[in-house]
């Protein structure tokens, strides 16, 4: 009799993906390639600023006076050295004149002023030995970045006996996105090869490790793509590239990590090419699915915040999320079932262990096994133990202060920088960091007068200038004590947009756009806080059926970002570790970044938590055994997402490189949050809580039951576990139809 080989049954989803794979490949390569072509000069369209909100009264007012009154917004600042002379020396007030007029005949340029045609004392540094020419550059950031980079060089540097740096916004602004650009690139060289050198660690095969890679970097170009396009409808901020590069590689090497493991799994097992696909897509594929729409979910919840620099972010994370999980889901497939047992080839890791019997297959997670068995054996002591560190670690976090991005950002040898600080150091107030009251309304002299008295009075405010009036509109300058955008300077807003006036006023300056950007935050973020919690528990209830695991994953991940926040204060705000990291502390930090760096990393932590949680469901479908369903998830990916977690901080910490602060503390913070919640969270604490709680971790009422029975999706088949739980639910439903 002769035997018939029957082809393996395999999905739907299988079998589209693997029809034909090498045209599938072909089509990718295609669509790759157009992406480059597409995504070509992004870095060149993008903003760096962002940080404000458009509907604000501050935005409203600085978009009138930019109009009206051009000169009350200077963003560009020319520092006059005059050496060891002073800048009232006749050879040196005649050259600055000159600069000043020629400043005046540039194309794009408006509103000059300068210490020697007005005489004003926030113009000339206390010493004497320095003062400023103040302009404003017209146009949207790109075009004053063009300006910018048109005019500076015919202005810096020596003229006859004085010395000319170039400062002010648009200059900080300008030289911010250059070095963002340069250390994306820096970052791309350092993290790449590392990367690839920890995925052979991973799989040893080298085959195996350069297909996570390819697939990170597929994400990354389609996203540049996709941002391309968007800057052609929105602004979007130059910071979003360092978040395309460190997602793009992360996740899709999560994903590609997960899906490559439990192939290679379903190989070792003895299950052919393409049953070991239809397994792993109808398991770890699932998964994926769901670990990207709770990233995506994160992501997403910025969209409610006004600020493009937020919504940048959402824009660029939600995109390299998706493809990163349609190139795993799609592309990755493809490659294995091309691959087959090939998948392994190359292996690596056989030079370092000649003369050493690598370990069983089966006996990879034995560590991890025992780690579980640890933990739950002593869960009270780990629960509590493993919460109080995460709390005290975030204890600094409680004396946070908000200010808002400027020239210390910069590296403190970088030109704007400089001459930022020797305007704080050296000139009384702040010349570019003033509050601007806008009038509108006719008014008499007199009356603009008493207002001016009554500015003058309030016990924050150091000098009141102007009125200038054009028509029924005028703007007084209002200089705050201290920092421009200190306590008191914020403090004096309030006060400003009190103070009764017989025409209509609106504050704008530095300040006021930093009250108006907290006020638009904190008015949103339960909004996005809501999103994020609903959403999160309804994806996590669909892959576990349980009311418990849902509310317990919100917030044990919650938990794991203290250590972030508590590290983002005592760093970057106290200024510990400034040396050795080499950046300058402002003493507060950007409004928008805890906002941002809680979105990404509680999305990442919802990756690995997902990971964890869909092979425990896995293990006790099949088993019924809750414990052993703890210790066999930890130690089937317990080295998965710890090997995930190094990769993502190293990628991470390469982004952390940046000379920019705040890319800096994205790239650490965020490093520093995937391996406590890889390390402390995953490991401990969640065997720990989920021993606690038993067997009634996965309760959920019957109408709940049903739902997810009909709806759900989870990992592999149904169970003794399940049948368990359907024979429960049969007899209580006969028992009520009895009554009934």
């Amino acid at each position: 009799m002769t035997e018939v080989n029957t082809p393996p049954r395999v999905g739907g989803w299988t079998r589209f993906v693997t029809a034909r794979p090498r045209l599938s490949l072909l089509v990718a390569l295609v669509i790759t390639a157009l992406a480059v072509l597409a995504g070509s000069g992004v870095a060149d369209r993008l903003g760096a600023g962002g940080w404000e909100d458009p509907a604000a009264e501050s935005t409203r007012a600085t978009k009138a006076l930019e109009r009206e009154f051009p000169g009350s917004q200077p963003n560009l600042l020319l520092l006059v050295d005059a050496g060891d002379a002073s800048v009232d020396d006749p050879s040196v007030a005649a050259q600055a004149e000159r600069l000043a007029a020629r400043l005046a005949g540039e194309r794009g340029v408006t509103g000059i002023g300068s210490y020697w045609q007005s005489g004003t004392p926030a113009l000339r540094a206390e010493d004497g030995h320095e003062a400023l020419i103040a302009a404003r550059i017209t146009g949207d950031e790109k075009t004053a970045a063009e300006t910018l980079e048109r005019i500076a060089p015919h202005y810096r540097g020596a003229h006859g006996p004085v010395e000319v740096t170039v400062g002010g916004p648009v200059a900080v602004r300008h030289e911010m996105q250059t070095v963002i650009q340069e250390d994306l690139t820096r970052a791309e060289l350092i993290a790449l090869p590392v990367t690839l050198v920890l995925l052979v660690m991973v799989f040893g095969s080298a085959v195996a490790a350069l297909l996570p890679l390819g697939i990170g970097i597929v994400a990354i170009l389609g996203t540049n793509a996709i941002l391309r396009g968007l800057t052609e409808l929105t602004d979007v901020s130059v910071f979003a590239i360092n978040l395309t590069t460190a997602l793009g590689l992360g996740l899709a090497i999560d994903y590609a990590l997960f899906i490559v493991r439990r192939y290679r799994e379903e190989l070792s097992a003895g299950a052919e090419p393409l049953t070991a696909i239809g397994t792993t897509l109808r398991t770890a594929g699932r998964t994926v699915l769901f670990s990207a729409l709770t990233v995506a979910v994160s992501l997403a919840a910025m969209l409610v915040f006004p600020q493009y620099f937020l919504r940048s972010f959402a824009y660029a994370g939600i995109a390299v999320v998706l493809l990163a999980a349609a190139a795993a889901l799609i592309l990755l497939p493809a490659a294995l079932i091309l691959l087959g047992h090939r998948v392994n080839a190359w292996d690596l890791r056989r030079v370092f262990r000649r003369g050493h019997r690598p370990e069983p297959a089966g006996e990879e997670g034995r560590a991890w096994a025992r780690t579980a068995t640890l933990v739950m054996r002593r869960a009270p002591f780990f629960a509590l133990g493993t919460t109080a560190v995460l709390v005290l670690l975030g204890l600094p976090f409680l004396g946070v202060k908000f200010g808002t991005a400027d020239d210390r950002q910069l590296p403190s040898t970088s030109e704007s920088h400089v001459v930022q600080q020797h305007i704080r150091d050296g000139f009384p107030g702040s010349p570019d960091g003033g509050l601007e009251v806008l009038a509108q309304g006719r008014a008499t002299e007199a009356q603009y007068g008493a207002y001016k008295e009554r500015i003058a009075e309030l016990p924050d405010v150091q000098r009141v200038d102007g009125p200038l009036v054009k028509g029924d509109s005028a703007y007084f300058t209002v200089l705050p004590k201290g920092e421009a955008v200190d306590d008191p300077a914020q403090r004096l807003v309030g006060e400003l947009r009190d103070l009764r006036a017989p025409f209509d006023t609106e504050v704008t300056g530095m300040a006021a756009v930093l009250v108006d950007s907290k006020d638009a935050i904190g008015e949103r973020l339960p909004l996005a806080a809501v999103f994020i919690t609903v959403v999160t528990l309804l994806l996590v209830f669909l892959l576990t059926g349980s009311v418990l695991i849902p509310i317990q994953a919100v917030v044990l991940n919650a938990l794991s970002l203290t250590a972030m926040f508590g590290a983002v204060v005592w760093v970057f705000q106290d200024g510990h570790l400034s040396g050795l990291l080499g950046f300058t502390s402002p003493g507060s930090i950007e409004t928008t970044l805890p906002v941002l760096m809680f979105c990404v990393a509680f999305g990442l932590s919802m990756d690995y938590g997902v990971f964890l949680l869909s092979r425990i469901k896995e293990e006790y479908d099949h088993t019924g055994d809750h414990d052993q369903a703890v210790r066999h998830g930890l130690a089937r990916t317990g080295g998965l997402i710890t090997a995930a977690a190094v990769i993502l901080a190293v990628v991470m910490v390469a982004i952390g490189t940046s000379r920019v602060t705040n890319t800096k503390m994205l790239g650490l913070g965020i490093a520093l949050a995937v391996l406590m919640d890889a390390m402390i969270v995953r490991s401990l604490l969640v065997p720990a809580v989920m021993r606690l709680t038993g067997r009634a971790t996965w309760w959920a009422p019957g109408p709940l039951r049903r739902f997810h029975e009909r709806f759900g999706l989870s990992e592999g088949e149904s169970g003794p576990a399940k049948e368990e739980e359907s024979a429960e639910e049969a007899a209580r439903d006969k028992v009520g139809a009895s009554h009934a």
